[in-house]
């Protein structure tokens, strides 16, 4: 059976700040849902990370379906008037229009799908991050589709020794999606060479070496939509796990390391990445960037699941790591790497500041 995989996510109005959606938020979203599933939707789950709320759609109706991508705008309105009637703080911020124009892509909120034949058994994990942008998928997507040293089945399993294509998008481009494919191993050092730059090239998408989507991740910028920075994008992710992709177990492995990313307090900072259990609010220093996972399998659209894949002992003792260099970070304060530069800064109030102080600059003269 064909069917289509659709997350859609958007950040419409928290408590406390920057923390967590309201129950009477996720209550409104499930209503509207609800009354179409198995109709335009045949299954449906919704959840949070952080202050994001995220919908994920299994249907037949394939990627950028209008009935889909609206169903989701419209549900997503609808939380925004719960929010402001309940006085949250952000209140609809993710949705930069008001009117819905035939696609989601461009009116703010996050969109990742993919369009896929099931197999008998057919597992995926849906993940959602929060404080961070699309590019903190890069080295864990990396590492899981072509590293043996976190995805042994690239030496043992003669179909994923084939390796994969990653599809890879230049986000500073502002005219259209200006993408390269690129192969590993053969493309190996390449990749590496494009991924390094989190803020400027994110993984779109990864497909087997036969074409199979393996991977789909939300790519758009806020600022490159608005025209100014807006967010960090809080980016969505789907992931196939097992037989021709990475085993459950590889997708998750490079979790581990908590590595540093963009995002943080005003989305100005750098700091590791906390894997977190389903539906975990925001916390310290508006953060730290959060991730969680959620396992699935999906037969005739109907999901199974989800299953926490971060609420483990073992997963304890990694937020323990993330957290000490969470504090060790934000201990060199505003200095050198600990803050973004000043072209990805969010807030731009320092950028104004330092086009008045270029005013007062002057050069010495030579004696």
């Amino acid at each position: 059976m064909r069917i289509t995989l659709s997350i859609i996510k958007a950040d419409v109005g928290s408590i406390g700040g920057h923390v967590t959606p309201s129950r009477e938020m996720l209550d409104r979203i499930a209503e509207m849902v609800g009354a179409v599933k198995g109709s335009l939707v045949l299954d449906f789950y919704l959840g949070s990370t952080g202050d994001d709320i995220s919908i994920l759609f299994t249907h037949r109706e394939g990627v950028n379906s209008e009935r889909i991508h609206k169903l989701g705008f419209d549900a997503f309105m609808a939380a925004t008037k719960v929010a402001k009637d309940q006085g949250l703080y952000g209140a609809g911020q993710d949705l930069l229009k008001d009117a819905f124009a035939g696609n989601v892509r461009g009116m703010g909120p996050a969109v990742a799908e993919m369009e896929i034949d099931e197999r008998p058994g057919e597992p995926f994990v849906m993940f959602m991050a929060d404080k961070t942008d699309p590019g903190a998928y890069n080295l864990p997507l990396y590492l899981s589709f072509a590293d043996p040293m976190h995805c042994p089945g690239l030496m043992l399993s003669p179909s994923l020794s084939r390796g994969f294509r990653f599809t890879i998008m230049d986000q500073n481009y502002t005219k259209g999606d200006r993408l390269i494919e690129l192969h590993s191993p053969q493309d190996q050092y390449d990749l590496a060479a494009l991924l390094r730059d989190n803020q400027r090239f994110s993984i779109e998408s990864v497909h087997t070496h036969d074409g199979q989507i393996a991977a789909a991740v939300s790519t758009t910028r806020l600022h490159n939509i608005a025209g100014k920075y807006t967010g960090k994008d809080d980016p969505v992710a789907l992931v196939r796990a097992q037989g021709n992709f990475p085993a459950t177990g590889e997708i998750l492995s490079p979790y581990s390391i908590g590595h540093f990313v963009a995002g943080c307090m005003r989305g100005s900072h750098v700091m590791p990445l906390m894997p977190v259990k389903r539906n975990s609010p925001i916390s310290y220093f508006d953060g730290p960037p959060v991730v969680s996972a959620l396992g699935f399998c999906v037969r005739e659209g109907k999901l199974s699941g989800p299953v926490d894949l971060f609420d483990h002992p073992f997963w304890d003792h990694i937020r323990d790591n993330v957290a000490r260099k969470s504090v060790e970070m934000r201990q060199q304060g505003f200095s050198g790497a600990a803050m973004l530069p000043y072209d990805e800064l969010e807030y731009g109030g320092i950028v104004e500041k330092m086009k008045v102080l270029d005013t007062r600059f002057k050069v010495r003269e030579d004696k």
